[in-house]
């Protein structure tokens, strides 16, 4: 067998290890997704009532400080996965995701219990950016780990397409749920019935991840003493100080884009469009489902031309497009969002068909998840978590107009880390 097929083949063992990281991936995030999907409809159950409009910034600000904890989970939680194994870590932080989901299934509402709830809905979120945090470095190291050397950038699109996944599910439950109930009773329960199944997704997703085996990256390192050698913190900061804000640089652009497009356009396309919430969250779907299919063929364009080009394909699109997007937002109604939508996530699989391999091959084994999930995590906290409640904030006092060059500033920062970094593709995984 030729070097070329070795080196692009995938074997049975690494197929399923892709699969079930995957899967396992995907219940993850739909307990993450469902906050923000469903935000607009529960918003008024945690806070006092009075303006719409200030329930819905305060349970952003929560979806926000969730993202304060997702820093000291990529710390944490990946230090725990490069010393113990992407195995136990994934295992770790899908019980914590899941477990802080069924809690805010059951919370009651302010009426019931006035301050108590909105702190219960806030210690849950924490928890759950705490199992973010780790997540990504960690199933990141694993799906790249568990490649073939030529389809590295293939199997890390998983990452992204479980994340993505992910949030369809949330989605489609949002559309399906207030489709089929009541305003009224979207508002009194049907919201629960939303985190509920995406804590008991979540039991699935841990099953899944006791069934499959420790990389042979991880193994081998740990073998030669290499993950006992030093605390990862430790050894990421003072060893490999510049690829970890290069992870900064990388993420900046993607998380605000990802966030703006995918996870808040459907309740900012109601509050600031006047789109029917069931319509944006139809679009959204479509959007989602179709974003899902376009990453792992962006990924195969990466494994064969390389990392940087389809990186800077996605940030020079953003810088030209923003505009003239959000002016075709403006226009309203149904067809106008989904154009939108389709031409942003077609984009934004730039970077998310490329994230996970990118920041993998930037580290070797022993300070992979940690030297991923950390500098990730901050970036995303900044740029991401705050995008939502940034953009609703400038819709509220007459700033929507420039939404488009918020998220255009982003992209030239991308069109300037993607251009000077240097190209990992064909490198070698140590």
């Amino acid at each position: 067998m030729t070097e070329a097929v070795i080196g692009t083949r995938l074997t049975p063992a690494q197929r399923k290890a892709i699969l079930a990281g995957s899967i396992g991936n995907t219940v993850e995030w739909v307990d993450w997704a469902v906050y923000a999907t469903l935000a607009p409809v529960f918003a008024g159950q945690f806070f006092a009532p009075g303006d719409e409009t200030v329930a819905l910034l305060s349970t952003l600000a929560v979806f926000a400080v969730g993202f304060v904890m997702r820093p000291i989970g990529g710390a944490l939680l990946g230090a725990y996965a490069d010393r113990h194994g992407r195995k136990k870590g994934l295992m770790l932080t899908i019980s914590l995701m899941a477990g802080a989901a069924f809690v805010i299934a059951i919370t009651p509402t302010y009426a019931a219990i006035g301050v108590a709830a909105p702190l219960v809905l806030l210690l849950a979120r924490l928890v759950q950016g705490f199992s973010a945090g780790g997540e990504f470095g960690s199933s990141s190291s694993f799906l790249v780990e568990s490649a073939a050397p030529r389809r590295r950038a293939f199997a890390g699109s998983w990452q992204q397409v479980s994340v993505g996944a992910g949030a369809l599910i949330a989605s489609l439950m949002g559309f399906v749920l207030t489709s089929s109930l009541s305003e009224a009773a979207m508002q009194a329960w049907g919201w629960r019935v939303a985190f509920a199944v995406g804590g008991l997704l979540g039991l699935v997703g841990l099953w899944l991840r006791v069934s499959v085996d420790e990389t042979e990256s991880f193994r081998r390192a740990s073998g030669e003493g290499r993950t006992r050698a030093r605390h990862p913190i430790v050894g990421m900061l003072t060893e490999h100080p510049v690829a970890a804000l290069r992870v900064v640089g990388i993420t900046i652009a993607g998380t605000l884009t990802y966030y703006v497009w995918i996870s808040y356009m459907p309740g900012y396309a109601k509050s600031a469009i006047g789109i029917p919430i069931t319509q944006a969250l139809l679009a959204n779907t479509i959007a989602i489902a179709y974003f899902l299919c376009l990453l792992p063929f962006v990924a195969l364009l990466s494994d064969r031309y390389g990392r940087k080009p389809t990186l800077l394909a996605f940030a020079i699109g953003f810088v030209v497009l923003s505009w003239p997007l959000f002016q075709l937002l403006a226009v309203g109604g149904f067809w106008a969002l989904l154009v939108v939508e389709l031409i942003g996530v077609t984009l934004i699989a730039g970077y998310s068909a490329n994230c996970a391999v990118v920041m993998a091959e930037q580290f070797p084994a022993e300070v992979r998840s940690t030297g991923i999930g950390l500098p990730y995590a901050l970036a995303v906290a900044i740029f991401g978590g705050t995008a939502p409640y940034i953009t609703t904030w400038m819709n509220a006092n007459g700033l929507g107009g420039y939404v488009w060059l918020y998220v255009a500033l982003a992209a030239l920062v991308g069109v300037a880390v993607y251009a000077t970094m240097p190209e990992t593709k064909g490198e070698e995984l140590v």
